[in-house]
């Protein structure tokens, strides 16, 4: 049987042959292996193979799409992706598919250690964490997952495009929780393209979450300095912000932030790039997955609108340049506009020791319900704690936070040297010198 790749070549061909103005193939194969835990036990692992290929075709401005991972049917999925465009209506916005450039060099995608991984090597890592999370008496997990998974994409077109690349993800996560009540539970995950990860060290820290938040007291509802941990600023921006820069949005009318470029949108020392090329970062690769080399762009520098997102489309539209930032879910699907590392950059220090009075909060529960377009959020706050003359004290025992990302931003008043990466956003701790909480 022939290789997918040497496929997705022919398939090239053919989707021209069968009369595509245009083509693109996005084609991907590789191996994964995941781990699934209930309570302290192993419930299922399993070994995966996953191989498909994408077909884009353009034909008078209409842009057809199919995809299919049966090898057999690869010359019957181009057909479809050009009848596909055949009936669809011209878009006159079209402007082509991305010119053949120079790939972004990359590093700290590529771990050999985890392609060449066995699933009993995973169970292993899985009952580290399981370990780690048993370290605390007072503790049990109730759930937690391992995986890990080695693929290869590559991207042809029509244009002369054509990259091949290779990539290695492991991630892990844990939840536990307290045998005693009052009942408090506690979450921590990772993920890296290298097998660098101390699996004890996320059931510990779960462990320990989980039971420092135990005997929660009441706050009262009032505007004081809130300090958003990673997992949490992470999900208020993914849910915010990150639909405002979208040029998809903004030329559609769903963003705050039309007519706003070259304006001050947050404090001045604070910068916020889109960044796909990283050292090691989730979302790095030398180009997007039309094609397009991975660059660095400011997004905010020094609290200035510097630039919007843009993939092939939505930079035609206005003759300029992709950002590099066409991204799949998957080869079913076709690129559209998202970040790939969006990275947090202002002076650092000692954010909790330098708060005199105000609470920390660790992750949020609803960000998705944040209204994308005016930026405004009501979430649940999880494992909060107060902070009097710079110490964490007491756990908040319920609380909901509530603001509008422009504001977060404009108050941000430092950030911590905790620097993780939640996915793909890249973030300390964040201080804002003023937000409302609700108290119970």
């Amino acid at each position: 049987m022939n290789d997918i790749f040497d496929l997705a070549r022919k398939a090239l061909e053919l989707t021209k042959k069968a009369g595509a103005d245009e083509a693109e193939i996005f084609c991907t194969k590789g191996r994964s292996v995941s781990v699934d835990v209930q309570r302290d036990t192993i419930d299922l692992a399993k070994e995966s193979i996953v191989s498909g290929i994408g077909i884009r075709a353009i034909k008078n401005g209409a842009v057809g799409f199919s995809s299919t991972n049966d090898p057999t049917r690869i010359g019957e999925a181009s057909v479809l992706a050009v009848k596909s465009a055949s009936v669809r209506k011209a878009d006159p916005q079209w402007s082509g598919l991305p010119a053949k450039k120079e790939p972004a060099r990359v590093s700290g995608i590529f771990d050999r250690k985890i392609a060449d991984i066995e699933i009993e090597e995973c169970i292993g890592y899985t009952m580290e964490m399981i370990s780690g999370a048993a370290s605390i008496p007072s503790v049990v997990p109730t759930s937690g997952h391992f995986s890990c998974a080695s693929f290869t994409h590559l991207i042809l077109n029509s244009n002369g495009v054509e990259i091949e690349e290779a990539q290695t993800m492991v991630q892990a996560s844990v939840d536990d929780i307290t045998k005693n009540t009052p009942i408090s539970t506690g979450s921590e995950f990772d993920m890296s393209h290298s097998l660098d990860i101390d699996f004890y060290r996320i059931g510990e820290k779960a462990a320990r979450l989980a039971s420092r938040s135990q005997n929660g007291i009441s706050t009262q509802t009032r505007d004081t300095a809130v300090l958003l941990e990673p997992m949490a600023f992470a999900d208020i921006l993914e849910s915010t912000l990150v639909a405002s820069i979208n040029a998809d949005n903004v030329q559609k009318g769903r963003s705050a932030l039309i007519g706003k470029l070259g304006s001050k949108i947050a404090t001045g020392e604070l910068s916020i790039i889109d960044d796909g090329t990283l050292p090691g970062g989730i979302a790095t690769a030398s180009s997007d997955d039309e094609g397009t080399p991975s660059r660095r762009t400011e997004v905010i520098k020094n609290g200035v609108l510097s630039s919007f997102l843009y993939d092939s489309y939505t930079a035609g539209k206005e003759k300029r340049e992709s950002t590099g930032n066409g991204v799949r879910g998957s080869f079913t699907s076709t690129p559209s506009v998202s970040i790939r590392n969006l990275v947090i950059d202002h002076p650092a220090f000692d954010v909790v020791g330098e708060t005199t009075d105000g609470v920390i909060v660790n992750t949020v529960i609803g960000a998705h319900t944040a209204n994308p377009i005016s930026g405004d959020f009501s979430v649940e706050a999880r494992n909060s704690f107060l902070i009097r003359n710079g110490e964490i004290t007491s756990p908040i025992k319920s609380m909901m936070i509530s603001g509008n990302i422009f504001e977060l931003l404009r108050n941000i008043d430092g950030i911590g040297k905790d620097v993780r990466k939640v996915g793909n956003v890249v973030t300390p701790t964040v201080r804002s010198s003023k937000m409302r909480i609700i108290g119970d």
